[in-house]
């Protein structure tokens, strides 16, 4: 099988790594010179240093991602959210299935009131695309060292399902193949919101029974707004639920937990995001989640104490005080 994945930043480079153990892989991207250098030492030194790659993964770049994509068998989008909006518009006339690996809600657009989920934009732009996501509870730097993982491949066309599955399947990555998109995306777009909140409380040295609480009225809010959205309440339980949030809330190579972190110590923002080197989505889409949250009429108290602390309407002590003082309820 010939993947194309376009992006070639952390997790798109190690699921090309570890595919191309099986597959012929080509992995696209824009920058000239980060091809040139990936070319010459076979290895992504920029966003995923010392993975050395494999024989059957090419590096390429190009401007017209459409003929590339007519020319193999499966498409993989590995790029932020913000960019696949114009990703999928150019894809928009191939045959060739597509799936994407980001995770979160596309910032507002105009005078929308809120922004989409990945499928939404799909359906906006490209809406005879196969088309799916791949995702899970998976660190870049274990996927490329052939660590144990288990994703999850998400679409409507149970061919896609199939494609991803044979795709990607190996001895040591497990996918489970999923008609839920919308649980699927929500679980992978909250858990980086949550994640956040779960760093600043441990960067705080609440404890772990505080940490337990939040991950799990956490994944309660997840749940909410995903049946909200249409998507089945079991999705929630799975791989793209709560293992997504265990995993970006408690593992120490979760960006968006170190973003919490990092608050805890009186970082600003800026501080935080730039000590990173990578993207932390849940910075970008907190905003936005609590936005889609509010359109449906849905309270998500822990999102909410997100967005304002990173806004920096609350201290991070004044955030965990908010949610602690909130008025009694049934779970």
């Amino acid at each position: 099988m010939k993947i194309l994945v376009l992006g070639a930043g952390a997790w798109g480079t190690a699921l090309a790594i570890g595919a191309a153990h099986q597959q012929e892989v080509s992995l696209w991207s824009r920058d000239a010179a980060q091809v040139a250098a990936m070319q010459a030492a076979r290895e992504n030194a920029r966003y995923l240093a010392g993975q050395a790659f494999p024989p059957g993964l090419q590096v390429l770049q190009g401007a017209n991602i459409a003929a590339l994509a007519d020319a193999h068998d499966l498409v993989i989008v590995a790029t932020p959210m913000a960019g696949l909006r114009d990703v999928l518009t150019r894809l928009r006339h191939t045959a060739t299935p597509v799936a994407w690996l980001c995770k979160g809600f596309e910032p507002v657009q105009g005078s929308a009131s809120f922004g989409l989920l990945a499928h939404e934009i799909q359906a906006q732009v490209a809406p005879d695309l196969i088309a799916g996501v791949l995702s899970g509870p998976s660190f870049a730097q274990e996927v490329a060292r052939g660590q144990p993982t288990a994703l999850v491949a998400a679409s409507a066309h149970k061919a896609l399902r199939d494609v991803l599955v044979n795709a990607f399947h190996s001895p040591s990555l497990r996918v489970y193949a999923n008609d839920d998109l919308v649980g699927v995306e929500v679980g992978g777009a909250v858990k980086n919101v949550l994640a956040i909140a779960t760093g600043l409380c441990d960067g705080l040295h609440l404890g772990l029974n505080a940490r337990a609480a939040l991950i799990t009225r956490g994944l309660a809010e997840m749940t909410r707004l995903g049946l909200a959205l249409g998507a089945k309440a079991e999705t929630f339980m799975g791989l793209s639920g709560l293992g997504d949030l265990v995993l970006t809330a408690t593992g120490d190579l979760s960006r968006n937990r170190k973003v919490g972190l990092c608050l805890a110590q009186g970082m600003t923002l800026d501080q935080a995001v730039a000590s990173l080197g990578h993207v932390a989505e849940g910075v970008y889409c907190a905003r936005t989640v609590v936005q889609r949250a509010q359109h449906l009429g849905l309270d998500m108290p822990i999102a909410q104490g997100v967005v304002a602390l990173l806004d920096g309407q609350l201290k991070p002590a004044q955030a965990v005080a908010l949610l602690m003082g909130r008025t009694p309820a049934a779970e």
